[in-house]
């Protein structure tokens, strides 16, 4: 029982970390430019996959 429930609170802390995470990648892609964006190979509509994805995108 205790088991469990400690793997259930790693499990909502590792998702709240990934949350957090994602906002923090689509900020921070949100502040380049699209000069910048077109560099690195996406495009404005492409932050929300991109950060989702992380670097397997």
């Amino acid at each position: 029982m205790n088991s469990r429930i400690i793997e259930s609170l790693s499990r909502i802390g590792a998702a709240i970390h990934e949350s957090r995470q994602r906002a923090r990648t689509r900020a921070e892609l949100a502040r380049l430019s699209d000069r910048q964006l077109a560099d690195i190979g996406i495009s404005r509509s492409d932050i929300p996959a991109v950060a989702a994805r992380g670097r397997h995108y």
